[in-house]
C-alpha cells in the first residue's frame, strides 16, 4: 500500500541518464582536499564534534537521572505522570528542531548543538533510566531500610550498585548515536563537522566535502570501537 501510495519510480532511478549524473557527481568529490590548512580545519571540526556530543550526552545523563527518579514512581503518582510527560515531550521533538530553536536562543555555534543534543537525549535516556529503576529488584534497598537505614543511603547502597553498569552502558550507546547526530546538526548552524560539510556542499566544493565525510567516517568508527570496548569491560 505504501509503495502504491508513494508512486515510486525505480525505473527512473536506475535509468542510464540518472546513473551517468550520479557517477559524474560522485567523481567530482575526488581527490579529497588534503592541503595542510584544510586538514587542520577538519581536525578542529572533529574535536568540536566530539566535544558537542560528549557534553550533550553528559548533561542528558545527569538530567535524565533526575527525571528518571520520579518517572520510576519513587515519589508518587503525580510526580511520575509529570516526569513522564516531560520526557515524552523532550524526545518527541527531533534533534534538528531543537537545534534550530537553540540557534535562535543561543546563536550559531557549538553551544546550540550541545543544548539540542542534551534536550532530546534527556527524553530518551531518562525513559531508559526510569525503566531500569523500575525493573531493579527492591530487596537490597528494603533490607537496608529494615536495618534502620534512611531512604537516601538505602537507595545509594541498595539500588544504585545494581543499575550503574546498565546506566553507563545506555549512556555510552547514546553517545555513539550523538556523535553521528552532532555531525548532522551542523546543517542548521550548530558547529562541528556538519557545519563544515554544509558550507562545502553549499559552495560546490566537493573535494573539501569529501575530506569532511572521511573525517566523519573515521570518527564514527573509532567511537563505535571505543564504546563497544568500554561496554564489554563493564559487562565482564
Amino acid at each position: 500500500m505504501s509503495f502504491s501510495y508513494l508512486a515510486l519510480d525505480f525505473g527512473l532511478l536506475f535509468s542510464a541518464e540518472a546513473g551517468a549524473q550520479m557517477l559524474k557527481y560522485v567523481v567530482s568529490f575526488f581527490p579529497p582536499d588534503t592541503t595542510p590548512d584544510y586538514l587542520a580545519r577538519a581536525w578542529r571540526g572533529t574535536l568540536e564534534t566530539i566535544a558537542i556530543s560528549a557534553l550533550g550526552t553528559l548533561l542528558a545523563a545527569l538530567l535524565g537521572m533526575l527525571l528518571a527518579l520520579p518517572a520510576a514512581g519513587r515519589f508518587g503518582v503525580v510526580p511520575r505522570l509529570t516526569a513522564r510527560i516531560v520526557l515524552n515531550f523532550l524526545r518527541s521533538i527531533p534533534e534538528l528542531v531543537w537545534a534550530a530553536l537553540m540557534v535562535f536562543a543561543a546563536g550559531l555555534g557549538p553551544f546550540a548543538g550541545t543544548l539540542a543534543l542534551a534536550l532530546h537525549t534527556t527524553g530518551v535516556i531518562g525513559r531508559l533510566f526510569a525503566e531500569t529503576l523500575e525493573n531493579t529488584p527492591p530487596e537490597p534497598a528494603q533490607a537496608l531500610r529494615l536495618s534502620g537505614s534512611r531512604p537516601l543511603p538505602a537507595f545509594l547502597y541498595g539500588t544504585m550498585p545494581n543499575v550503574i553498569p546498565q546506566l553507563v552502558a545506555y549512556s555510552l550507546y547514546r553517545w555513539e548515536i550523538n556523535i553521528r547526530m552532532a555531525a548532522i546538526l551542523g546543517f542548521v548552524g550548530a558547529g562541528g563537522l556538519g557545519q563544515m560539510l554544509y558550507v562545502s556542499l553549499s559552495l560546490f566544493q566537493q573535494p573539501q566535502a569529501m575530506t569532511v565525510i572521511i573525517a566523519m567516517l573515521a570518527l564514527v568508527t573509532l567511537v563505535d570501537a571505543a564504546s563497544a570496548w568500554l561496554r564489554r569491560q563493564l559487562a565482564g
